[in-house]
């Protein structure tokens, strides 16, 4: 028995009037998991308790099997490991985004315009990074480039108390006033951001980017703080061998921390242009070549439901089925093959943010054909009635024979 997850990146949303009052999910042309679900086990599951941030960390953690309340420290130190980054025990590490700010003179007065800095590619903010090290970097504080907007801090012998830092991705088009955390600990932060808009403001990459009509990365933007916590390996845990395929390092700090394989696909971006072609060519060869299973994650929808993109989302779904799931439907159609399909958690596109209400899920099992739903949506798994209260318990479900 071959085992493959399908994460689709914040998939679950709301009904949009302008999809005439449907969601993405059931707007979207998706023949291949409308065919499964109507043979397969279709259902609620809540991957985010109620007293967590509905982060991809604490969800897609929960819907690998790892109870966020045992677990969970923090976002950032699982990126960190994916960097390559050795944290120490006495190491606090904090994601470091690149955004886009406005040109008020008080840093408190400007508005978070853009938290990825138009998608700011991994070369230009590798040389931004650098040149931030080169004058924020201390003794104490140590910048690490990432993909794309995304970056690590590390603070030695920094703490976690630090109040309210606000994800970028929550306050898009938003005022910075009142989303800058007043804790005392936090002020060597606050400051480095300051600082960084003034040392970025005039950056010869973000001149250029202004030039080519690109929204420049004129500041950075702490959050994710936390401390590096040991996972179980995915094999010790549930007899499996395990692979993990993502274009963003939160999910490949994940897969090696837990000891599975992690292949990087070239043209992963994250994003709706990502190497769909790739990443599941790599998951059925990981999958024939002795893996028992992969965990195909898709940021695609969670993306588009933060820029309010509503076609793109429709169609990033729509993308998923045609080049991820179709083709491994079809490698493995005379084996023994488990799929489990489902979102990590919801980014509506009418919040622009995460929200913690459970998701729909889908496993499928060849061997079987079980009473299913027509399409797969967020009403059609509410009405089967199956509801799995505690997310981490959705792979044993999954994995169980």
């Amino acid at each position: 028995m071959k085992y493959a997850v399908i994460l689709c990146d914040g998939m679950a949303d709301l009904p949009v009037d302008e999809l005439g009052g449907k969601t993405p999910m059931s707007a979207a042309k998706k023949p291949f998991m409308d065919s499964l679900a109507a043979k397969s086990e279709v259902g609620l599951v809540k991957t985010v308790a109620d007293n967590l941030k509905p982060g991809s960390d604490v969800a897609n953690l929960s819907v690998l099997g790892y109870d966020p309340a045992i677990y969970y420290s923090g976002r950032s130190p699982l990126e960190a490991g994916s960097i390559g980054i050795d944290m120490k025990s006495t190491d606090v590490s904090l994601r470091c985004n690149l955004v886009t700010v406005s040109d008020e003179e008080n840093y408190e007065d400007k508005t978070l315009i853009d938290y990825c800095a138009d998608d700011i590619s991994t070369e230009e903010a590798r040389i931004i990074i650098e040149f931030i090290q080169e004058k924020l970097g201390n003794e104490s504080f140590s910048y690490y480039a990432g993909v794309s907007y995304r970056h690590c801090l590390i603070w030695d012998k920094g703490t976690t108390d630090l109040g309210t830092l606000t994800p970028p991705h929550d306050i898009t088009g938003k005022p910075v006033k009142g989303h800058l955390s007043t804790s005392d600990n936090a002020k060597p932060l606050i400051e480095m951001m300051k600082k960084s808009y003034d040392l970025l403001k005039s950056h010869p990459i973000n001149l250029e980017r202004i030039k080519k009509g690109k929204r420049p990365a004129n500041s950075i933007w702490f959050w994710g703080e936390g401390t590096r916590k040991p996972l179980k390996p995915f094999f010790e845990k549930y007899g499996k061998k395990g692979a993990m395929i993502s274009a963003v390092d939160l999910l490949k700090g994940i897969g090696k921390f837990t000891d599975m394989q992690v292949i990087n696909v070239d043209g992963a971006t994250g994003y709706i242009d990502t190497n769909f072609d790739g990443k599941v060519n790599s998951g059925i060869k990981v999958l024939k070549n002795g893996s028992d299973f992969v965990y195909i994650h898709v940021e695609a929808p969670d993306e588009c439901g933060h820029r309010h993109e509503i076609q793109n989302k429709v169609k990033s779904i729509e993308l998923i089925d045609e080049k991820i799931l179709k083709p491994l439907l079809d490698a493995f159609k005379d084996e023994d093959l488990r799929i489990l399909i489902c979102p990590d958690h919801p980014t509506p596109l009418s919040l622009r943010t995460h929200t913690n209400d459970p998701v729909p899920y889908l496993i499928y099992d060849s061997r079987k054909k079980l009473e299913g739903v027509e399409n797969f949506n967020e009403d059609s798994a509410k009405s089967t009635g199956i509801f799995i209260e505690k997310g981490h318990e959705l792979m044993d479900r999954f994995l169980s024979e």
